[in-house]
């Protein structure tokens, strides 16, 4: 994937890989698809055809839980490339998630855009054939952004954003992924409440797991929300109220 290329409509960019955080070596639990897998059923004592077929489905919403509900710098990547002269539209990446910015390169400078609405956008540059420095951008569609006023050059374009990262059921039987080395528990008991949803099971188990399911969350909000972006030296030690 490194210095691969993505033809979005308009756009072409240049992949950068995340920073990776820690080693596997490092922690005292992780799992790999097969492992998850088995755990699942030795926790719900399930081996049922139809319930093991649908493993890779309480996995996959597991995960999905986790990145709408946890922002990690982890998955945050840059990706550059080339904004058209007179077409308002920029193509989205492929694994985007959510935007973080938009620069362009004017007279050798970055300048930021300004996230708006897409009423704002239309109502800003009703007329597209009015060309500028672009000044604003929003979300067109699924997978592609509008720039405001339309360009009137090419410009160099650099987008950061959240990506969403491949699932741990896409790889082998004995693949990892960040979050199944890293976030295992939290992979855990998002799947056991997605696995008892489909069994139907019982209210005061689903609770538990639901429970350190969210406990789960708060440690890795602590990482992706005040660890990843606070240093000591310059606001001091994180201090939680003693309970």
């Amino acid at each position: 994937e490194d210095n691969s290329s993505i033809r979005c409509s308009n756009v072409v960019l240049l992949l950068y890989q995340p920073f990776r955080y820690g080693r596997p070596s490092e922690h005292t639990m992780s799992f790999t698809y097969d492992s998850l897998k088995q755990a699942i059923q030795d926790y719900t004592e399930n081996s049922e055809t139809t319930f093991v077929s649908n493993l890779p489905v309480f996995i996959r919403a597991a995960e999905e839980r986790i990145l709408k509900n946890v922002q990690l710098n982890l998955f945050m990547r840059n990706q550059v490339g080339t904004m058209t002269a007179n077409n308002q539209y920029l193509g989205a990446p492929s694994d985007f998630l959510a935007p973080f910015s938009i620069t362009v390169t004017v007279s050798g400078k970055k300048q930021f855009l300004e996230f708006k609405d897409l009423s704002f956008i239309e109502e800003f540059n009703p007329d597209y054939t009015v060309t500028g420095v672009p000044r604003y951008y929003a979300q067109f569609d699924v997978g592609n952004f509008i720039v405001a006023p339309t360009p009137d050059q090419d410009y160099s374009v650099e987008v950061q954003y959240l990506f969403r990262p491949a699932s741990l059921t896409s790889g082998a039987g004995t693949g990892t992924t960040w979050l199944s080395d890293n976030a295992d528990l939290s992979l855990l008991y998002g799947s056991l409440v997605e696995a008892y949803i489909f069994m139907k099971g019982e209210q005061d188990i689903m609770a538990q797991y639901n429970q350190r399911f969210t406990e789960s969350l708060t440690g890795l909000k602590m990482l992706g929300e005040a660890k990843e972006t606070t240093q000591d030296y310059r606001v001091g030690k994180v201090i939680r109220n003693k309970t």
